[in-house]
């Protein structure tokens, strides 16, 4: 997918329809633009976190762009739902075997992880490397209101399911109530007209 209007992408966002604390699995998507105005981008890196690792990434398959996937040892031991991780996949590189994202212009990038930490959000860090030699770590944290030049791709996470399953019980529960009240009601007329 590639599409122009940089100007209103002066990043490189991650989004999710589907990632929420403790999920099973999750597509994340990396917009990538050019922002260069005479170079084409050429790869991008993203690095998964430590502190919150995947047991399971899965990039796509971009026709045009060859992918590598780097493993690597953790800093320590992690739970990730049932598994205990000592290492886990640190890098996916996509690599353009053509002419890259043109100028003004971007791509996008998916990964299909789990399972999702119980976090509120997740970061990682994306490398993106010009056809001009030229490279971008977008790999600041951003404190405060204001955003830093370069911001590293910040996953936030939807609001965990068990609430809104706790509001749909108490509304169906509340349901049942209604209508069981609702038939006593009748029953209770019904009765009275035959006595």
């Amino acid at each position: 997918m590639v599409g122009t209007g940089t100007a209103a992408y002066a990043h490189i966002p991650v989004s999710s329809s589907d990632a929420a604390p403790g999920a099973e699995s999750a597509k994340l998507v990396f917009r990538v633009p050019t922002e260069s105005e005479t170079a084409t981008t050429t790869s991008i890196s993203i690095t998964m976190p430590t502190k919150t690792p995947f047991a399971s990434v899965t990039p796509e398959v971009k026709p045009g762009w060859h992918v590598t996937i780097d493993t690597g040892k953790l800093p320590k031991p992690t739970r990730v739902g049932e598994f205990t991780l000592t290492k886990a996949v640190r890098t996916v590189t996509w690599t353009t075997e053509g002419a890259g994202i043109p100028t003004d212009q971007f791509d996008e990038f998916a990964l299909a992880v789990g399972p999702i930490p119980d976090a509120e959000k997740i970061s990682f860090v994306a490398v993106q490397k010009y056809s001009d030699g030229q490279v971008v770590r977008w790999n600041q944290v951003q404190k405060g209101d204001t955003e830093p030049e370069h911001p590293a791709p910040t996953l936030e996470l939807a609001v965990a399911s068990t609430d809104h399953s706790t509001r749909t019980a108490d509304w169906l529960s509340g349901g049942a109530l209604v209508v069981a009240v609702g038939a006593a009601v009748v029953a209770l007329r019904q009765n009275r007209r035959r006595a």
